[in-house]
């Protein structure tokens, strides 16, 4: 019988496969997977650009890692695809997902949750990397600094956060994956997605 590690390893896995990330990990949400990078990089004091036109978790999450935030001016009233969060290798890649999406050395966080998502899993997150050490202590970090076992029968090393997927979200990416292939088993190509958001450099309280 499959435990709960085993079905989101599936998961993981299988969005591997799809997008050419070597390593994934799965969290509830993109803003937690963006929290967790951050967390990995230690931002703390340092300063980091996004666009002014983004979800307004971003900053949000960029503030609770202890960083600072600078917007860079937004051409338009929409956001499309992906962009880093300079000078760091983190992407939020939250209105991107598609075949063979990743970049070698990057953190791309992905988005499953919200309406317009090509991945409608109501809700959920993954961040595509290729840093073995990452890897591992971000499995620890979303699941409270815990290593895959008992807590009864753990070693408790090191703070993490309760972010984790839900095993019956994976469950759902796992029935789901089909619809990014063709039936002749060749990836399917998404275009990236292109939404409105206000313009964040606006309000003071991510600038503090």
């Amino acid at each position: 019988m499959k435990n709960v590690h085993d079905i989101t390893k599936e998961f993981e896995k299988m969005l591997s496969d799809y997008t050419g990330a070597p390593y994934v990990v799965c969290v509830d949400n993109a803003s937690n997977a963006l929290f967790a990078c951050l967390m990995y990089n230690n931002v703390k004091g340092k300063t980091i650009r996004i666009p002014s036109r983004t979800y307004p978790s971003v900053p949000c999450e960029i503030k609770l890692a202890g960083a600072n935030v600078y917007f860079v001016k937004t051409e338009g009233k929409t956001l499309k695809g992906e962009y880093q969060l300079s000078p760091t290798n983190i992407w939020d890649s939250a209105l991107r997902f598609t075949t063979d999406m990743y970049r070698a050395g990057q953190m791309q966080c992905i988005s499953f949750t919200g309406a317009y998502k090509h991945f409608k899993l109501s809700k959920g997150g993954a961040i595509l990397l290729d840093n073995e050490d990452a890897y591992n202590w971000l499995k620890r970090f979303r699941n409270s600094g815990r290593n895959e076992c008992s807590y009864h029968d753990d070693h408790f090393d090191m703070i993490g956060r309760n972010c984790y997927m839900m095993p019956e979200v994976a469950t759902r990416g796992i029935l789901l994956m089909n619809q990014f292939y063709n039936q002749d088993g060749s990836k399917k190509q998404n275009p990236d997605l292109e939404l409105p958001y206000p313009d964040l450099s606006r309000f003071s309280i991510y600038t503090q």
